[in-house]
């Protein structure tokens, strides 16, 4: 039988009727030492505020057994168990299995296969906790947790509440952990293994990371980054919050086999991916430092405060990505953080929210399985920027007022939108509820312009926009003959010697469709009008058609990251919505990255240049703009503080055997490059099979064998592509986190006639993309999706296709199908037009 998803209905009602008072849990994990059972035994004492009503807790586990205040309980087979004549007191007793510890939901156990020792982690988000044992799986059921867990003698077992019990038995070792405070189902954990483990005291805080032991060299050397960065994010989120972190314990567990991280109060769990192999690049310290700010916002944005039902999502989701680019900026060294936002993730979301599956921030969600459909780019990177505009909107001495207060009013239960809203508006004196309406309740993006009559300029709203303030930043040549312009670092702006100096820089109010930009320079004295400048808001902007060109030749010119990535974000969006070519585009970002100062922008710069070149490109220039890229990549790797990023860069681009050798020589002894090199190599028809074999053996990475596999999964071989396509989509043998890095390799440009058969595979695998739980549905259904042997016919079967399938697999399939068809648009095919 089906496993049921929680409808909201179900929820309000069971939420209504109950009080969870605390869950004790006794988990057996002995089992997974050498087989696959993980044996639970679950007490909940509850009580019901309609003694004699019925209910039913959660349990996708195979129940045992099952006792409602001693009398036997039999479950329905649809992941629920029915508990008739409910008591005013209640306790309820479930022993649950669970065997499916390889694909299936809540738990994974991980063989390293470096030296064959196994690690357990469980992630419970959204409603995967029943899946592990039996539970009142919603979020506003909040309850104490008090977890007992018998492991192998030689593992580490972590959960949320710090300082356990241990004991020694005859052939395990028992980990009693103190209560939790009261804490939703999804945000408990349990992880396990023969942990290497690291530890800091902090400011009155405990601090803790964990990763397998083939990876200590790699945690040893993070370390004190991850430490400074866990104090410095304690400290500013106590602070502007007005609420310290609570316990003294707070640890992070590096796991293999995991996607992303997930925030579990005081015990976050990540993907040991996350634990770089190669000394991480300037934009790989930026991530890490983010995702960890991100998952800590969390322990106030969904933990102490959790949303009510999943509509509120973004009451999580976009506060703590808000939050971690807020703290990144303000409390560590990483002070680029939104300009990397907004040539990344905002790029992103701008995308998203005009395609297919574009939604309201805050929206109704029926069930549960419709809610894992919407940890996407509108809930993320869009929710967060909207967030930053709201802080403009209000001043941030009042936005910190109103989380002070959200904080103090609802901490340790649950919260809605309007909660928020209601502690936002006391604090500012503003009404919210028109911006609340415009940006929450409604979809879709505004985009602007501006029209200058004489020194007039007014800004013009393509439909009716929203409530917000943005910026207007007026520049004018400065023919300064260093082309330096106080770059950081000593770094020049490769620009000719043409570099833009801000004039003015007017902030603006939009309450209208046309507002009056006034204070800015007489129009003669200057170049370049930029909307948006500072990326206050979350909105697209179109140059006038007068100065179109002239706008895309100065993006390089002018001189901060964020000035730069709002040109550069206005470029994108005229690339996918067919304004623009992908030559004028590809020509633009290429020479904005030659000219980037920004250790932080350079990396995600370059990905966009190459991804122009090899996806949006039409065949016949996809040569010669994919040849600049690697000619900038060349010119970049003369500066020692940019040589890693560019020679990766070259790795993907180059095409000459003269560059290709001289990438060779200049790799040396760094493995990384080396397996980069190889597989572009491979591409071009070289023989690396012995040279590949022999990097294997001495890689000391545990994961080396998905470089490998990387490496026959670009060859234009049809035996190698066939086998590469069993481990990755039949199989799913490939870790969930490096999915995409095989994936792009297998879908190559040029070679259509052996990936033709694969497409088919794909729309054949489309019912059983959801297989595994919500992060494997998301990455096999977006980064399986072909790129090449397609074309619009294939587009409407796959779209045609996820109908049947489960939400998040439909949302993120057409999501995915949707950009494909802009690159399609853009390299020539034809398409209906596209939207924008």
């Amino acid at each position: 039988m089906e496993i049921r998803s929680l409808t909201r209905t179900e929820a309000e009602r069971r939420g209504a009727l109950l009080k969870v008072e605390r869950y004790d849990v006794d988990i057996d994990l002995t089992g997974l030492a050498d087989g696959p059972e993980v044996r639970c035994v679950s007490t909940v004492a509850f009580s019901c505020r309609e003694p004699g009503a019925e209910t039913f807790v959660d349990c996708a586990a195979e129940v045992r057994s099952a006792t409602l205040n001693g009398r036997p309980l039999t479950p329905t087979g649809d992941g629920r168990i029915a508990l008739p004549a409910l008591a005013g007191h209640n306790v309820l007793r479930v022993e649950s299995v669970q065997a499916d510890t390889t694909t299936g939901q809540g738990v994974h156990r991980a063989i390293d296969p470096a030296d064959g020792e196994v690690y357990v982690w469980m992630s419970f988000e959204p409603d995967e906790a029943r899946f592990v044992w039996a539970c009142f799986d919603q979020p506003d059921l909040k309850a104490p947790h008090a977890f007992t867990v018998t492991a192998p003698p030689a593992w580490t077992v972590t959960s949320n509440s710090g300082d356990p019990r241990v004991e020694e038995l005859e052939s395990a070792r028992r980990w009693t952990f103190p209560d939790t405070p009261p804490l939703s189902t999804y945000n408990t954990v349990v992880n396990a293994g023969p942990f290497h483990e690291i530890r800091r005291e902090a400011d009155g805080h405990d601090l803790g990371i964990y990763a397998r032991r083939s990876l200590a060299p790699i945690l040893d050397r993070d370390a004190d980054e991850l430490f400074t960065l866990t104090r410095q994010g304690l400290a500013f989120f106590g602070e502007v919050f007005a609420m310290p972190f609570p316990q003294r314990k707070y640890d992070q567990v590096f796991v293999p086999e995991f996607g992303g991280a997930m925030e579990n109060y005081g015990c976050v769990t990540w993907s040991d991916a996350f634990l770089r192999r190669a000394t991480p690049t300037p934009a790989e310290s930026e991530l890490l430092a983010k995702v960890l700010l991100h998952e800590m916002a969390h322990m106030w944005f969904g933990n102490i405060v959790t949303m009510r039902w999943w509509d509120d999502l973004w009451l999580n989701e976009a506060f703590a990505e808000f939050a971690c680019h807020w703290a990144a900026e303000r409390a560590t060294r990483y002070t680029d953080a939104w300009a990397s936002h907004l040539a990344g993730g905002k790029l992103r979301a701008y995308l998203s929210d005009q395609g297919p599956v574009s939604h309201p921030i805050h929206q109704p969600i029926h069930d549960v399985a419709q809610a894992a459909s919407i940890f996407d780019n509108i809930t993320y990177p869009k929710g967060a920027s909207v967030l930053q505009q709201l802080m403009t909107y209000v001043g941030e001495e009042r936005f910190r007022a109103g989380m002070t207060a959200y904080f103090a009013r609802h901490a340790w239960g649950s919260a809605t939108l309007q909660d928020l809203i209601d502690a936002l508006s006391e604090a500012s004196g503003r009404d919210l509820d028109t911006w609340r309406t415009a940006w929450l309740a409604t979809a879709g993006t505004d985009r602007f312009s501006l029209e200058r009559d004489g020194d007039t300029v007014t800004l013009v709203a393509a439909d009716t926009p929203r409530p917000q303030v943005l910026a207007v930043g007026a520049y004018s040549r400065n023919n300064d003959t260093n082309g330096r312009n106080n770059a950081p670092n000593g770094r020049s702006n490769d620009t000719n010697g043409e570099v833009l100096e801000r004039r003015a820089l007017v902030r603006v109010e939009v309450t209208q469709t046309r507002t009056p930009v006034t204070g800015l320079p007489p129009g003669a004295d200057l170049d370049v009008l930029l909307i948006n400048d500072e990326d206050l808001t979350f909105a697209t902007t179109r140059p006038d058609p007068a100065t179109r060109d002239a706008f895309f030749r100065s993006a390089a010119q002018l001189p901060t990251a964020i000035s730069r990535g709002v040109a550069t974000a206005t470029v994108w969006d005229m690339l996918t919505t067919g304004e623009a070519t992908a030559a004028e585009a590809g020509r633009c970002i290429t020479a904005v990255l030659t000219a980037e100062t920004s250790d932080a922008v350079v990396e995600p710069c370059l990905t966009l240049a190459a991804n122009i070149a090899e996806l949006w490109a039409p065949e016949g220039e996809r040569a010669g703009l994919t040849a600049a890229v690697a000619e900038a990549c060349l010119r970049l790797a003369q500066d020692p503080g940019r040589r890693q990023v560019a020679l990766r860069g070259l790795a993907r681009t180059v095409t000459k055997p003269d560059d290709l050798a001289w990438l060779r020589e200049q790799a040396g002894d760094d493995v990384d490059l080396l397996w980069r090199a190889l597989v572009r190599e491979a591409e071009l028809g070289g023989d690396v099979s012995s040279e590949s074999a022999a990097l294997l053996e001495r890689d000391p990475d545990p994961d080396a064998w998905v470089r490998a596999l990387t490496v026959r999964a670009v060859l234009p071989d049809p035996a190698a592509k066939a086998e590469v396509w069993q481990k990755l989509a039949v199989d799913r043998a490939v870790p969930v986190n490096s999915v995409g890095q095989v994936a792009a390799a297998f879908w190559r440009p040029d070679q259509d006639a052996l990936l033709t058969p694969y497409t088919q595979h794909y729309l054949d695998s489309i019912p059983h993309l959801h297989r595994g739980g919500m992060i494997p549905a998301m990455v096999f259904a977006g980064q399986l999706f072909p790129p090449h042997a397609i074309d619009p016919t294939y587009i409407e079967e796959a779209q045609k296709a996820s109908d049947e399938a489960a939400p998040v697999v439909r949302n993120t399939l057409l999501e995915r199908s949707d950009t494909v068809k802009r690159m399609l648009h853009s390299r020539g095919t034809p398409t209906d037009p596209v939207s924008g």
